[in-house]
């Protein structure tokens, strides 16, 4: 059993996460990206969930195989949306009798079909009480470095957020772009009594394209940085704007580390590219020099 708590206690963790694949090809591409980046040795990786009978079961299988067939720390997404009280209990059940000790309890979005419904449980924590009851978890909760969406405002957004990780293990924050906002987050928590490891999420920019999507995913990318990246594309086009997102990423991992963050977080997008760059700069993985070539799944 490797629990995400225990590593967190030993000292810093850097996990990456994926997505489950919906075809062949998307199959083939975390196939590979899991064969690039098991070398690293990732403390722990995450597989996401959107809801939904179909989903369900790509995250479980993906969870499940890593678990079996990779060297890999899997830890498994879970939503509230679309599921009754039962089906999650059955859900979680189904993960421990597997051997899977790790949770991400989410409250999840809308249920893009309506007829779905909002689902018994309303909000993570109640997902959290539920893994607990149910035992033999540890659990991560998401936190908002700028508040969620859905919060009133930023005061309250915190005072949930220490209430979940009362009864949680860590959290993982959401994508952000500057280490103040890092360090607001975790200062706000402690001045609610809450000091809980608190991982910060890295989302390494890699196209202008993707600006527009990162404010409406709740993260708006600050205008220093997007000019930032349009001088990179006037100096050298696209794969100039993707080497200067990655450079900034991996600045904003070493103040991070320099903050005292117990570890990172990197959000993949099922690609292995960036984290591997950011790797290398930071010198992280087995003796600071990561090998690509060793096969991850058999």
């Amino acid at each position: 059993m490797t629990r995400i708590a225990d590593l967190l206690a030993k000292g810093p963790t850097f996990s990456f996460e994926f997505f489950p694949p919906k075809t062949d090809a998307e199959q083939a591409t975390l196939v590979r990206t899991l064969r690039e980046l098991e070398p690293l040795s990732p403390s722990f990786v995450s597989v996401t969930y959107r809801g939904g009978a179909e989903s369900r079961q790509r995250t479980h299988d993906l969870v499940v195989g890593m678990l079996r067939t990779t060297s890999l720390v899997p830890m498994a997404h879970l939503v509230c949306v679309a599921h009754s009280r039962l089906e999650l209990a059955e859900i979680l059940v189904a993960y421990r009798r597997a051997g899977v000790d790790n949770l991400m309890a989410l409250g999840g979005d809308p249920p893009a079909d309506p007829s779905a419904g909002p689902g018994e449980l309303r909000h993570a924590v109640e997902l959290v009480q539920l893994a607990r009851a149910i035992g033999g978890f540890s659990i991560g909760v998401a936190a908002h470095p700028a508040g969620h969406p859905d919060s009133p405002d930023l005061a309250s957004d915190r005072r949930y957020l220490a209430e979940k990780l009362a009864l949680a293990d860590f959290a993982v924050t959401q994508f952000f772009w500057h280490v103040d906002e890092y360090r607001s987050l975790v200062a706000d928590l402690a001045d609610l009594g809450c000091t809980k490891p608190v991982l910060p999420g890295i989302m390494p920019l890699e196209t202008l394209r993707s600006v527009p999507r990162m404010a409406e995913m709740g993260a708006a990318v600050p205008d220093a940085l997007v000019e930032r990246l349009q001088a990179a594309e006037r100096a050298g086009g696209d794969e100039a704007v993707r080497h200067e997102g990655v450079t900034a990423a991996t600045e904003l991992c070493r103040q991070l580390l320099d903050a005292g963050a117990p570890g990172l977080h990197f959000y993949t997008m099922n690609r292995s590219s960036a984290t591997r760059e950011i790797y290398t700069e930071l010198g992280l993985g087995p003796a600071g020099a990561p090998d690509a070539g060793t096969p991850a799944v058999r």
